[in-house]
């Protein structure tokens, strides 16, 4: 079993730089307000037996605020789905609910493709 890697300050070892902070050094992200973000919402159905689903691309905001607004989606459409790698994934073809809820609530650069 490998060992757990218990510091990870992104492959700096020592620096002698008096304002060096490792603590910091990576959390520089910066995310896009609602309305500046260009969402695409495309239905597809590969690699998924058949099945239809709807897919919103292009997220730029934490993990657990797309996980939020995930949770709002499928209960709006009331579908099952699921948030993972910057995308929500809604069972079935509901783009044109999912394309009214995001233009409500500020995403106004949202396209259905």
């Amino acid at each position: 079993m490998p060992k757990k890697k218990l510091y990870n300050k992104g492959g700096i070892v020592y620096s002698t730089a008096e304002d060096f902070n490792s603590f910091n050094a990576g959390n520089t992200e910066e995310f896009l307000s609602p309305k500046e973000q260009l969402l695409k919402i495309v239905l597809d159905k590969k690699h998924r037996g058949g099945k239809v689903v709807s897919i919103i691309k292009g997220f730029s905001m934490k993990e657990t605020e797309i996980e939020a607004i995930a949770k709002k989606l499928k209960t709006f459409c009331g579908a099952g789905g699921s948030a993972k790698d910057n995308e929500i994934i809604i069972q079935g073809d509901h783009r044109e609910k999912i394309l009214q809820w995001l233009l409500k609530n500020g995403y106004s650069k949202s396209r259905k493709i």
